[in-house]
């Protein structure tokens, strides 16, 4: 069994939104739908917890429901591995955790079963992410952006979402103080630090996730052309 949280307590300002940005429309749907939708549709995933703004909990903003797969609501927490880690302590029993962020709507079901095999195919692993192979050249620069070297880029990915677990090693990547789980770029990194072993899967760029207003053009854009729309 696999236990799915879904990151969706985030405020939106980057994207210039008047509500949360979860419930951001694209294309005739919120992210949230799009992202639980493809989540409660991957193979294993028996239940989904959503870390949601206070309002959702107060039935301010609409929540959509997870069709079979159960559905949890948690407030989300002061940072994003927070609120990760409050919806852990909400979920139920289960071997396997599937964390994905809402802001991510263009992932799908077979992506997410992807990353889930990868991880139960190696035991030794703590965990394993989905990512895109970096395509841009990238120099790493001092203070004064002057270069200090240039990285190898077939060493480099773009770490993306969804990530997954096995719960024991989760929990204690996030058995840390409020400063480290604020600190945090991506749960990963917590299980890196930890000193697990965590498994690169790739992922298609498109697996994009919706920070600013053109970010939410490409991505309807993307949709469409999975749909057949363009």
């Amino acid at each position: 069994m696999t236990v799915a949280l879904i990151v969706a307590a985030g405020s939106g300002e980057r994207l210039g939104a008047d509500r949360p940005k979860a419930w951001v429309q694209l294309a005739g749907r919120t992210l949230l739908e799009w992202s639980l939708d493809a989540i409660a549709a991957t193979p294993s995933v028996e239940h989904v917890v959503v870390a949601v703004p206070a309002a959702a909990l107060e039935g301010g903003l609409a929540v959509p429901d997870g069709g079979p797969v159960p559905v949890t609501l948690v407030r989300g927490g002061t940072s994003r591995s927070d609120s990760v880690r409050r919806a852990l302590a909400a979920a139920p029993a289960s071997e396997i955790v599937l964390v994905h962020d809402a802001a991510r709507p263009l992932v799908t079901p077979e992506l997410a079963g992807e990353v889930v095999a990868a991880l139960q195919a190696d035991e030794q692993a703590g965990a394993a992410i989905a990512a895109a192979p970096v395509t841009d050249t990238i120099k790493r620069a001092g203070a004064e952006r002057a270069v200090l070297e240039t990285l190898r880029r077939d060493e480099l990915w773009a770490v993306q979402t969804p990530q997954v677990f096995r719960r024991a090693v989760l929990e204690k990547a996030l058995d840390v103080p409020g400063d480290v789980l604020a600190a945090a770029t991506d749960d990963a990194w917590l299980v890196e630090q930890a000193g697990g072993k965590v498994l690169v899967v790739h992922s298609p760029a498109t697996n994009m996730k919706v920070t600013t207003p053109v970010d939410l053009r490409v991505a309807e854009l993307l949709l469409a052309e999975r749909h057949g729309q363009l």
